[in-house]
């Protein structure tokens, strides 16, 4: 008896991806000056780079916007980096960033605009804000090996002192509309991934707030909540078929209360569309710099 073409076949396995995310990258303040010290606009990624490289997707929280008026301040809770410091993201793969936070803004409508066109032209996607509102809930889809990966991100808040209203260009963290952004993109990509910039800072646990949005997130669909903001780390949990990390800390900061020049990163590995395994790397940050953490 012949075979058929069928039972000649040989089943094709999913294929695996690796996914890395990084917590918050601030390169202003301190940052900038140590870049501008050594002429080198890459300074804080090059001890992590080829960690971040090596994945087939990579993201950060991007703290900062990017900003061709003035310098960078030295001081302050207002921040804005130099565009020659996307040389460090791009150093470092970096494919996605969360631009939804609270210092979205503080360089006003400028920075939020120019930080959008800085990053599409050098090729990194802007998760969480838009040129305008549909654009900032759409979220961003990038395919790996046939699986299509969606990023979504929210804020707490994004006037960071400085706003009397809101801008509906940056997703604020409402969880109806969150639920409405994460069934729409669920339509277009396997694989859903969320991004929270909430908590209090320098506390270790998370509140109620992060835990009912991203367990909610998690219920809406998303594969992986990926947190920010409390600038040191905190847990990460399982929920219904997803995973919470609910703050990764500080990746590149100028920070030095306790805790601060700690942070995760995080390693997720995807077969096919289902995730599958989950590791956490410790970072140390001295003087801007990060690296990883020897075993």
């Amino acid at each position: 008896m012949k075979s058929t073409p069928a039972a000649e076949a040989k089943e094709i396995p999913p294929p695996i991806n690796r996914l890395v995310f990084g917590g918050d990258v601030m390169l202003s303040r301190h940052v900038a000056e140590r870049m501008e010290a050594v002429k080198d606009p890459a300074l804080p990624f090059r001890k992590i780079a080829d960690f971040f490289k090596g994945a087939d997707l990579a993201f950060v929280n991007l703290e900062s916007p990017f900003s061709a008026k003035g310098r960078s301040p030295t001081q302050g809770m207002v921040f804005k980096a130099p565009p020659e410091a996307i040389a460090g993201l791009l150093l470092a793969g970096i494919d996605v960033v969360s631009t939804a936070n609270n210092h979205t803004r503080d360089q006003h409508e400028h920075g939020l605009l120019f930080t959008l066109d800085h990053l599409e032209k050098n090729g990194i996607a802007a998760a969480g804000t838009g040129r305008d509102e549909a654009a900032a809930r759409k979220g961003v889809v990038i395919e790996r090996q046939g699986v299509r990966f969606a990023f979504a991100a929210y804020t707490y808040d994004q006037r960071n002192g400085n706003h009397k209203e809101d801008d509906n260009r940056i997703n604020g963290m409402d969880i109806k509309r969150m639920r409405e952004d994460v069934a729409a993109i669920r339509q277009r990509s396997n694989v859903t991934i969320v991004s929270m910039h909430a908590g209090q800072e320098y506390a270790k646990t998370p509140h109620d707030t992060q835990v009912q949005f991203a367990r909610a997130a998690i219920e809406a669909g998303a594969a992986l909540v990926i947190g920010h903001h409390p600038h040191v780390t905190q847990k990460c949990e399982e929920h219904w078929h997803g995973v919470i990390c609910y703050s990764l800390g500080n990746l590149v900061f100028d920070q030095t209360a306790p805790g601060t020049n700690e942070g995760l990163i995080v390693e997720a590995e995807f077969k096919g569309f289902s995730l599958r395994k989950i590791k956490t790397h410790k970072v140390r940050i001295v003087d801007t710099v990060p690296s990883l953490e020897k075993k």
